[in-house]
């Protein structure tokens, strides 16, 4: 299949609001990454330092079954959100086309990026960092929906037949 699943990850729900809003302008299908077990603050924390991969449970689409995943996770204590590197370690056989919005509240987030490519072994294809301040208050909603755009636009064409050629003797 030649298409885009959004999977994403949120603790606060920030990163929850930018997938939607991607899926909402574009029409991709939603997968979502959740805690096994309560999640405190303290646990955030320590999962990042640690770079631990907690129990998750994923709900949605199997991503073998789409060409592009973009993951859209947080960034804790300048690391990947523990859930989301769970995730990408289970499924990193199927994540040859990457794409990643970091959701940061001050930083951090190239760590993350970097953290994925080195899980999956390839860079990601398009990557934005945004703001939890301006996804909240909707200061980066155009940008959001520009990545969003151009990597729809970055997707495998359709298959058309050749054009017919004009042989002159």
């Amino acid at each position: 299949m030649d298409s885009i699943l959004v999977v994403c990850y949120s603790y606060t729900g920030t990163s929850r609001r930018a997938a939607q809003l991607l899926c909402s302008q574009h029409g991709w299908p939603l997968g979502e990454v959740w805690d096994e077990a309560p999640r405190s603050t303290l646990r955030c924390i320590l999962d990042s330092l640690l770079r631990r991969r907690p129990a998750i449970r994923y709900e949605g689409p199997d991503p073998d079954d789409f060409r592009t995943i973009l993951l859209v996770a947080p960034v804790w204590v300048a690391r990947l959100a523990g859930p989301m590197r769970t995730f990408v370690h289970r499924y990193r056989n199927g994540l040859s086309r990457l794409a990643v919005v970091i959701t940061e509240g001050s930083g951090g987030a190239s760590s993350a990026v970097a953290e994925i490519a080195q899980i999956v072994g390839r860079p990601p294809i398009r990557t934005v960092l945004m703001l939890q301040r301006e996804i909240e208050d909707g200061s980066a909603t155009s940008e959001l929906l520009a990545f969003g755009d151009a990597l729809q636009t970055g997707a495998a064409p359709r298959w058309r037949a050749p054009e017919p050629v004009l042989m002159v003797h």
